[in-house]
């Protein structure tokens, strides 16, 4: 089985690079299920309904979020209607949404969790319990279990990464939207990587346009970012897996756009 995970799609480029990039993986890797970040596809901060309508019409069985997940009202009440679309299971339960889910294709069961980092970020519960309720709802269902794990800290990563080897088929980094180079499957079978990257400009500073970006940090002053429009890349992982909730390998997927309209 294979495991298609796409990092943090970045605007209206992000959602074309996705658009136009995705068939020729889906030809070369044939993934059974595709997991996308959607955290940024809203304009580079949260996401809205016909955003999330515009990747599941791409084939994308679910989406992940972040810390922006709140950032337009709209989505709210889509993100309790939608069960494929998911925000950090870490968050208070009162709010609006659900952090994990369970798609089927082919006989075979994903069940997909998102998790959000208390390390420099703002997230209502401990992330290292929370897991737990979401693996003991889930156990039993599915076949297979992939983790997104959306933080700021990378020591929180992968301690995450230890925390569940052998009981995931994966754990994968998102938020900080660079590719880390530190891919590989734990001693207890669950595939790791630290970030997955972004999927939108590379040209910008993590997605913003760069002048804007370094204005905002030599001045110190309040700064109006804008997605950069500049070398789009679509930045996932393909992970494979034979049996049950343990990962063979874990492969990087980096890919430039060109002429994305």
């Amino acid at each position: 089985m294979r495991i298609l995970f796409v990092g943090d799609v970045v605007g209206g480029l992000g959602r074309r690079t996705l658009r136009d990039l995705l068939p020729a993986i889906r030809e070369t890797h044939e993934p059974d299920f595709v997991v996308v970040n959607g955290e940024n596809a809203a304009g580079g901060v949260g996401i809205t309904e016909r955003n999330a309508r515009d990747i599941f019409a791409m084939g994308v069985d679910v989406i992940t979020l972040g810390n922006h997940t709140y950032r337009h009202r709209e989505v709210y009440s889509y993100l309790d209607e939608e069960p494929n679309i998911l925000r950090p299971a870490n968050f208070l339960r009162g709010q609006p949404g659900h952090g994990w889910c369970i798609v089927e294709r082919g006989g075979v069961r994903l069940g997909v969790v998102s998790l959000s980092g208390n390390l420099f970020m703002k997230a209502g519960r401990p992330a290292f319990s929370e897991v737990e309720v979401a693996l003991g709802a889930l156990d039993g269902k599915v076949d297979q279990i992939l983790v997104d794990m959306h933080a700021e800290a990378t020591s929180e990563k992968v301690a995450m990464g230890w925390h569940l080897d052998g009981r995931v088929t994966a754990v994968v980094g998102t938020h900080t939207h660079v590719p880390t180079a530190d891919g590989r499957v734990l001693p207890g079978g669950t595939a790791y990587i630290s970030d997955v990257g972004m999927t939108g400009p590379r040209g910008g500073v993590i997605g913003v346009k760069r002048d804007l970006a370094l204005e905002s940090l030599i001045t110190q002053m309040p700064t109006r970012f804008e997605t950069s429009e500049e070398d789009p890349w679509l930045m996932g992982v393909l992970i494979t897996a034979s049996q049950p909730q343990r990962a063979d390998a874990i492969e990087a997927i980096l890919m430039q756009a060109t002429n994305t309209q």
